[in-house]
């Protein structure tokens, strides 16, 4: 018969054992990983047409942009900042694309140009974040107004056409990796997720940004250079989306200013509904990405079946309150169960 310490230590181990079961459990990213394979199976099983590959390419080609946007957005919700100006910069890349190719540019030479001014734009949101010392939330909504209006210019009302076939055919749903429904730019979104992923995960990039989104004011007393950081994450944002409105303009085979048009909003749902903290320091790539997932397999199942795009907007509405307010209820219930456990006699 054992002694009365090793009892309680196998009693303190079964304890330690179930919270973290009741942990891992509980994670909202893990949640909704769960709650996509659960739509994915629904829409098998109740739609016509849902699993064939030609739909599956055009699903996940559909939200290519937002996805792509969201990597970097996840870097900067991680590190406590936010970038609403991404979608105006989609349209900005997608102007300028149009502008040069009426002006006689090669298509390869207008690429690097709008990247460039992908970064000058993120460039303008970090400094002043980081040396004006202004809120990023502030600060994009002005540049979302900002990069927007500079589209207007570059290009009016017009709408562009006529680029270059072999890279339109590249971007388009119905050109698709040999053997797989996967088009090129999900298979690109896929290799950029999983840089992303080391970056975060397993990088000490990464655990800076955690530390800055924690605590920002003690990570930089521990010595990482927070202003230099969130700088190169407004640049390497500003880039990803200027990329996307050259992406974008493929896929349609026009390019305006207006495109892109609201995705700020699809980015930061997919985002925090995949349970990145709005407040930093907490979240994992997955759930970014299995959250943009969730709303591009709901949006074309809820198409498929002739839901008006009202009803996906409020569906997507609903979907970001409950992305922002469940994990708090679940964290506060559990808090309150830690703390009457706690309080109880033993």
């Amino acid at each position: 018969m054992g002694t009365e310490s090793e009892t309680r230590g196998a009693a303190d181990a079964a304890r330690t054992r179930g919270s973290l079961v009741r942990g891992l459990a509980l994670r909202w990213d893990t949640a909704v990983g769960v709650l996509l394979v659960a739509v994915f199976v629904i829409g098998l099983g109740s739609t016509d047409g849902f699993g064939s590959a030609d739909n599956l390419a055009f699903a996940f080609n559909d939200i290519v942009e937002v996805a792509v946007l969201a990597l970097p957005m996840t870097l900067l919700v991680v590190a406590g900042q936010v970038d609403l100006s991404v979608a105006s910069m989609l349209g900005l890349g997608s102007a300028l694309t149009g502008a040069l190719w009426n002006a006689g540019w090669a298509f390869e030479t207008i690429v690097p140009v709008v990247l460039l001014a992908g970064a000058a734009g993120g460039l303008l949101n970090g400094w002043l974040v980081t040396r004006v010392g202004l809120p990023s939330l502030a600060v994009t909504i002005g540049t979302l107004a900002l990069y927007r209006g500079l589209a207007s210019v570059a290009l009016g009302s017009d709408a562009v056409t006529g680029f270059p076939q072999k890279y339109a055919d590249w971007a388009v749903d119905t050109t698709t990796v040999p053997g797989t429904f996967l088009t090129y730019p999900v298979l690109l979104f896929a290799v950029l997720a999983v840089l992303t992923a080391i970056v975060l995960h397993a990088t000490g990039l990464g655990r800076a940004l955690f530390a800055i989104g924690a605590q920002e004011e003690a990570a930089y007393f521990a010595g990482i250079r927070v202003k230099r950081i969130k700088l190169l994450l407004f640049v390497v944002t500003g880039l990803f989306a200027s990329f996307t409105g050259v992406l974008f303009t493929l896929r349609y085979g026009s390019a305006r200013a207006d495109n892109g048009l609201g995705f700020e909003m699809l980015v930061i749902a997919s985002v925090l509904l995949g349970g990145i903290d709005f407040d930093g320091g907490k979240g994992t790539l997955f759930g970014a990405v299995a959250g943009v997932l969730l709303i591009g397999v709901l949006k074309n199942l809820l198409t498929l079946n002739d839901i008006a795009n009202e009803v996906q907007v409020i569906v997507t509405g609903l979907l970001l309150v409950a992305s922002v307010l469940t994990p708090r209820v679940i964290a506060a219930f559990v808090e309150r169960r830690h703390r009457r456990a706690a309080d109880s006699p033993s």
